[in-house]
């Protein structure tokens, strides 16, 4: 995904130093269940999460980006504003949340958290 900082209906992440930042809900960030997923799995992983402004320059500068959504889900970003991200692909954080985010789908991942309701078939 390529973007420019006025991408609407999603949450932004980035990574920087195996760290997760992402804005406060006082800043940008949309309040939604798939940006707490995110937040929940990606402490249950070990990753420390921060939450704080997250600046263009910071952007530019991190090690990863991705955006989430409930359409979005989690999509790594290749550059902001033409400006390349990290690699420019899928980073090993993001891919680590993306793992786990779609493990609860498969079963996988356990959903500690009630977020599933088993369908019998």
């Amino acid at each position: 995904m390529v973007i420019s900082l006025k991408a609407q209906a999603k949450t932004c992440f980035e990574v920087k130093d195996g760290v997760l930042f992402t804005p406060p809900f006082t800043s940008s960030a949309l309040p939604g269940i798939t940006r707490d997923a995110i937040i929940k799995l990606a402490k249950e992983l070990g990753i420390e999460v921060r939450e704080q402004v997250l600046s263009r320059e910071s952007l530019y500068l991190a090690d990863e980006v991705f955006m989430s959504g409930t359409a979005a889900e989690i999509t790594p970003v290749r550059s902001v504003d033409g400006i390349q991200v990290g690699e420019g692909r899928c980073g090993p954080v993001t891919k680590r949340i993306q793992q786990a985010f779609f493990g609860l789908f498969t079963g996988e991942t356990e959903d500690k958290w009630g977020w599933l309701d088993q369908v019998n078939q």
